[in-house]
C-alpha cells in the first residue's frame, strides 16, 4: 500500500527559453534523487533525451533509435523517455515503477499549453500515483524584454497557427499569458544577457500576470538550487480549474502538420556546416534543428540547437572512446524533404 504520491514538476516555456538547460542542471545535481524524466518533444531520435543523458549520466539501454514512450534506465537509477502523444501509456509504465522513482520531471514542447497537462493528473489512474508538485514556467529574459516573448517569435507563431485547435487570432502575448497562468514558479532565464533595467521590466510584466504567491527567480544557464524548483508541494491539479487560460475551451492538440527527419552527416567543418544550416533555415520551412556535430580534428562534441534563424552551438563534452564520431541532426518543420536537405548540407 502506497500512501505518498510521487511529486511531478512540469517545466513549460516557449521554444529556446531554457527548459532543457534547467532540467540538465537538475539532473546534474540530483543529490541521490531517483528522477524520471519525460521529454515531450518532437524528433524521433529524441535529441533532447540525448542532451539530458549526457549530463554526467550513462545510458544503460542497448542503443538504437528511440521509440515514442520508450523508457531508458540511467546509471544513477533515473529513467528517461521521449513522448509525443503517448502521455497516458508512459504514465502507466512509470506508475508500475513507482518504487524506483522519487521525482518526476516533465519538459513540455514549446507548443504545449500547461493547463490540459495538469488537468490530466486528475485521471484516476494517474491521480492515485502522482501529484503535480508545481508548474515551472521558464521566461526568456532577452526575448521578453524585446517584446517578442520567444527567442524566435516567427517560428513559435508558425507552430501555433498550424495547430487547428488553437484560436488563429491569438497573439504570442496571449500564449505567454497562458503559460504564466498555470505557473507556481517563474524562472527568468538568460539573465546574463540583459541589464538590470531590462530585468526589472521583464519581472514587472510577469508579476502583472501571476498571483502574488507565485515566486519569481532569476537563472543563468539553468543554475538553481533543487530546493527552489522541487518540493513546492502545490498539488496544482486541485487548483488548475481556477486558473484562467485563453484556451480553456480548446480540445486536444494535433501536431500532425509537422515533419521530423534526421540526417547523419559524418565529420564536419563546423563553420561550413553552420553557414549551410543558416541557408537551409532560410530556404526551407524549418522551425527547429537540434543535434550534435563531429568536428574534424577535435576531441569534443559540438552541440547545435536552432530555433528559427537563431542557431546556437557549443562544445558540450568529449567523445567517448567507444562512441562513433558522427554528425546527427534532427529537423522539425513542414514539408521537409530529406534529399533536398541532405543535398543542401553536402
Amino acid at each position: 500500500m502506497h500512501a505518498k504520491k510521487i511529486p511531478a514538476t512540469i517545466v513549460t516555456g516557449f521554444l529556446g527559453s531554457g527548459k532543457t538547460t534547467l532540467l540538465r542542471h537538475i539532473l546534474s545535481n540530483a543529490q541521490g534523487l531517483r528522477i524520471a524524466v519525460i521529454v515531450n518533444e518532437f524528433g524521433e531520435l529524441g535529441i533532447d533525451g540525448d542532451i539530458l543523458r549526457s549530463c554526467a549520466l550513462e545510458c544503460a539501454e542497448d542503443g538504437g533509435t528511440e521509440q515514442v514512450g520508450q523508457l531508458y534506465e540511467l546509471a544513477n537509477g533515473c529513467m528517461c523517455c521521449t513522448v509525443q502523444e503517448e502521455f497516458f501509456p508512459v504514465m502507466k509504465q512509470l506508475a508500475e515503477r513507482r518504487d524506483d522513482i522519487d521525482v518526476l520531471l516533465i519538459e513540455t514542447s514549446g507548443l504545449a499549453l500547461p493547463k490540459p497537462l495538469v488537468q490530466a493528473f486528475r485521471w484516476p489512474e494517474i491521480a492515485n500515483v502522482f501529484t503535480v508538485d508545481g508548474v515551472v514556467t521558464v521566461v526568456d529574459a532577452p526575448a521578453t524584454a524585446a517584446g517578442q516573448f520567444a527567442a524566435d517569435p516567427v517560428a513559435v507563431d508558425a507552430q501555433r497557427r498550424a495547430d487547428d485547435n488553437l484560436d488563429h487570432d491569438a497573439s504570442l502575448h496571449e500564449l505567454f499569458e497562458d503559460q504564466l497562468s498555470a505557473a507556481d514558479l517563474v524562472v527568468v532565464s538568460k539573465v546574463d544577457l540583459v541589464d538590470e533595467a531590462a530585468l526589472a521590466e521583464v519581472e514587472a510584466l510577469v508579476r502583472a500576470e501571476v498571483p502574488p504567491e507565485v515566486k519569481l527567480v532569476r537563472a543563468e544557464r539553468g543554475a538553481l538550487p533543487l530546493s527552489v524548483v522541487l518540493g513546492q508541494g502545490k498539488a496544482a491539479e486541485d487548483s488548475i480549474e481556477g486558473r484562467h487560460s485563453h484556451h480553456d475551451h480548446d480540445e486536444d492538440h494535433d501536431h500532425d502538420d509537422f515533419d521530423s527527419l534526421d540526417l547523419d552527416l559524418g565529420e564536419q567543418d563546423p563553420q561550413r556546416l553552420l553557414a549551410a544550416l543558416a541557408e537551409v533555415v532560410k530556404a526551407h520551412d524549418v522551425l527547429r534543428v537540434k543535434g550534435f556535430v563531429a568536428v574534424r580534428g577535435k576531441p569534443m562534441r559540438l552541440l547545435v540547437q536552432g530555433v528559427g534563424k537563431r542557431i546556437d552551438h557549443y562544445f558540450d563534452r568529449a567523445w567517448a572512446k567507444d562512441e562513433a564520431r558522427t554528425t546527427r541532426l534532427v529537423f522539425i518543420g513542414r514539408d521537409l524533404d530529406a534529399q533536398r536537405l541532405q543535398h543542401a548540407l553536402a
